[in-house]
């Protein structure tokens, strides 16, 4: 009996398999959202991690209509997070936000990164950008770009300039300028941008390229000298601040970028899912007015587009660093 059945005995079951886990598969699309979401911020909260992380988190929950919990996973700088982020299972339910910083930089700042950031992960939207402001000690005797980096020159490695730690945004954009304009100064790292402002305010350190929506508080109250913005053209927290690009000083565009990034395996149902409610948080009005208030501005484009400008500021980034001779700790 058992070789006359066998079989089609097997048979069926495989069919009766095949019947009963359908519907799980179409549920983990088709139904998907059905339970939180968590948003990996890789970065303590109160940074630009943290605060992306949240503003998508509270305008994507009523679309989606599920809560999305924001987890400040830290350690490593962002290396940490956007691990555990890459390895997260690809059903949607772990989403990442993405940066200038763990995307772009991070390649060229370490040899053996633990992710890739575009085998490892797909972008869901860009969020926002802010660019660097680069400030001076405010007794500082030289009053604009050029001035300081002719003193530079002809002074090498006598100007410090601060950052918020070895291999930060604030750390590569100074380095990678002082190499384009050819001139050498003196690194002085911090832990963390506060620690950087006491010495720059108490006239201890020369020079910091801070990003713009943080040093526009301590250039309005006149406490720094602003000399230029690290994007190519000028922005409008800082319309009176020139750009490094337009002194002529060095072809500097740096602008730190946000994102909402998912697993690389992630199923495209889903992703059409996400990709449609973050459009729609993006378009909204009163979000963009609340990052354009710290400076921020909303990327335009298409998919096609953002994906474009990551693909190339990872390229762009890794050799410009490299060359800079810039390493993360």
């Amino acid at each position: 009996m058992s070789r006359k059945f066998g079989a089609p005995l097997a048979a069926s079951l495989v069919c009766a398999t095949l019947l009963a886990s359908a519907p799980v598969a179409a549920q983990s699309t088709g139904d998907w959202p059905s339970r939180n979401i968590t948003l990996v911020a890789p970065q303590p909260p109160g940074g630009g991690f943290d605060t992306v992380a949240r503003v998508l988190a509270d305008r994507m929950r009523p679309i989606l209509g599920q809560t999305i919990i924001v987890e400040n996973r830290t350690g490593a700088g962002t290396r940490v997070g956007t691990q555990s982020a890459a390895k997260a299972p690809a059903d949607g339910y772990t989403l990442m936000i993405g940066a200038l910083s763990n995307m772009a930089l991070n390649p060229g700042l370490y040899d053996n990164l633990p992710y890739d950031p575009l085998k490892d992960f797909k972008l869901v939207g860009m969020a926002v950008t802010w660019s660097y402001t680069l400030v001076a000690r405010k007794d500082l005797p030289m009053s604009d770009l050029k001035d300081v980096i002719a003193f530079a020159k002809a002074n090498p490695e006598k100007l410090t300039f601060a950052s918020a730690g070895l291999g930060s945004g604030q750390h590569i954009a100074s380095a990678v300028m002082a190499r384009m304009a050819g001139v050498r100064m003196t690194h002085v790292p911090y832990r963390g941008s506060q620690d950087a402002y006491q010495d720059i305010l108490g006239g201890r350190v020369d020079l910091f390229f801070d990003i713009s929506s943080a040093a526009k508080s301590q250039v309005d109250a006149c406490n720094v000298k602003a000399l230029a913005v690290s994007s190519k053209e000028r922005q409008p927290i800082h319309p009176n601040v020139p750009s490094v690009f337009e002194t002529g000083i060095a072809p500097l565009d740096m602008e730190s970028w946000f994102g909402l990034f998912a697993p690389a395996a992630t199923p495209e149902p889903v992703l059409a899912k996400l990709r449609a409610a973050m459009a729609q948080v993006m378009a909204a009005p009163d979000v963009q007015e609340l990052f354009a208030k710290s400076g921020g501005q909303v990327p335009k484009g298409s998919m096609a587009e953002q994906e474009a400008k990551v693909r190339g500021d990872i390229e762009r980034w890794t050799k410009l660093i490299r060359e800079a001779g810039v390493k993360g700790d």
